[in-house]
């Protein structure tokens, strides 16, 4: 129970519910549907589409914006603050297109099209061809290392992690746990975050992978997984590695592993659809999606990409197995969709109130989760999903469908007054 006055009331509850009703308006346009990959954030994005859109009328949202003094003032901020959005993305993409054309000339090699034959395989460059011809690291010189490999415990695995930033740690921490051997590198020195965790630091890649990991789990930002691919020392691998990648799209990585690794390496794309805020109490019933985009026949090979996967089935989280594309597909929209909208919310500055619906506390906590990660993960998210465009364009024509929706009817209701010899003031909120 709360006591306030009307005025108080207002100043807390008009903008606060006007700003929910409109969000939630402007998504349901876009008929929005729950996928095999929902995150929390486009679950709740879901429910409030559904408060709004199927349980509000328009009648309800026009008396809002008529009756509050400052309603066109907030559709005005968020009209620019989602064009300030755009801005800073189409900026970034200007940049990496201005690179291609005039700056490194590897800039060009992130967004090539991987060429495939008729059954889908992929087609490598002679330049690929060349760095694919190695040799198995077991050399003789290496006696002592694969001496002491033979007794590792058949019921872990070797993993080692190159990107050892927030998503690395809270990843080793559960593998760690699990009770495997979990080694990392990093352009930063993590040397005291890793010893807390159990974790073997290297500071150098030619060092750690003197050390033959079964498993290379690839923990960069979207934007750097290129270079450091193309600068790990891969020749001091086993030939049949299996490398795992973790980015939030997956054409992207599917097509750079394909085109930059060893034809004997064993390839595992996945999505882990949580982080280290939402998977901080437990990873149980998050989804986790991979696609087992290349792996050996034989036994050992699979029983290494099933005994990686289980690290996340023990954790219970929900196993997804679906085609990279197919994964970007529905990303576009459940991830997509929810970093846009948080960002664009965070640049009005929304605070808690008083009177906080469960819609505007929604909002909030959408602001704050996305606010936790950088503007290279979202930009990322947009330049390397092939969807995410069609989505942003559909986001903008739905707000402003609904700016004209609000109009035509402030339109009609001035026009009758105009015109009408005796006309109804009262009519004016109507």
């Amino acid at each position: 129970m709360m006591e306030m006055s009307c005025a108080e009331h207002h100043n807390y509850a008009a903008a606060s519910q006007f700003i929910t009703l409109t969000v939630g308006r402007v998504l349901g346009a876009l008929k929005l549907e729950s996928t095999p990959i929902n995150t929390k954030g486009y679950e709740a994005l879901l429910g409030l589409v559904e408060n709004t859109s199927s349980g509000d009328s328009f009648d309800l949202y026009y008396e809002l914006f008529m009756h509050h003094e400052n309603a066109l003032e907030i559709l005005e901020r968020l009209g620019l603050a989602f064009d300030a959005l755009k801005n800073q993305l189409f900026g970034y993409l200007h940049q990496f297109v201005g690179n291609q054309l005039f700056g490194n000339g590897n800039a060009d090699k992130v967004a090539a099209p991987l060429q495939e034959d008729q059954n889908g395989t992929a087609l490598v460059s002679s330049s690929t061809s060349k760095a694919m011809r190695w040799q198995n690291a077991a050399q003789p010189q290496d006696h002592k290392a694969q001496i002491s490999d033979c007794f590792v415990d058949n019921s872990r695995l070797k993993i080692a992690i190159v990107g050892f930033g927030n998503f690395g740690q809270f990843l080793a921490k559960t593998m760690v746990r699990q009770g495997h051997l979990v080694l990392a590198y990093s352009r930063s020195d993590y040397t005291d975050v890793a010893q807390k965790l159990g974790v073997a630091y290297f500071s150098n890649a030619e060092d750690l992978f003197e050390k033959r990991p079964e498993v290379v789990l690839i923990c960069t930002s979207i934007l750097s997984t290129e270079k450091v691919l193309r600068s790990l020392p891969l020749q001091r691998l086993k030939k049949n590695t299996l490398f795992v990648d973790i980015l939030s799209v997956k054409e992207f990585p599917r097509i750079l592993l394909l085109q930059n690794l060893p034809l004997d390496c064993d390839i595992l794309c996945t999505h882990p659809m949580f982080g280290p805020e939402s998977g901080k109490n437990g990873w149980n019933g998050l989804p986790f999606v991979y696609d087992k985009v290349r792996v050996g026949g034989d036994e050992s090979r699979v029983s290494r990409c099933n005994k990686f996967l289980d690290i996340f089935a023990r954790e219970g989280c929900k196993m997804v197995e679906m085609s990279c594309a197919e994964h970007d597909m529905h990303a576009a929209e459940s991830q997509f969709i929810t970093h846009t909208v948080g960002r664009v919310l965070g640049k009005l500055g929304l605070k808690s109130t008083a009177v906080d619906t469960n819609g505007y506390k929604t909002l909030l906590s959408l602001v704050e989760t996305t606010a936790g990660d950088s503007f290279d993960l979202y930009y990322g998210l947009f330049l390397y999903n092939m969807n995410a465009m069609e989505q942003l364009k559909m986001l903008d024509m739905a707000f402003e469908s609904l700016k004209k929706q609000l109009f035509r009817r402030l339109h009609g209701v001035i026009h009758n007054q105009i015109y009408e010899e005796t006309p109804d003031k009262s009519q004016v909120m109507q």
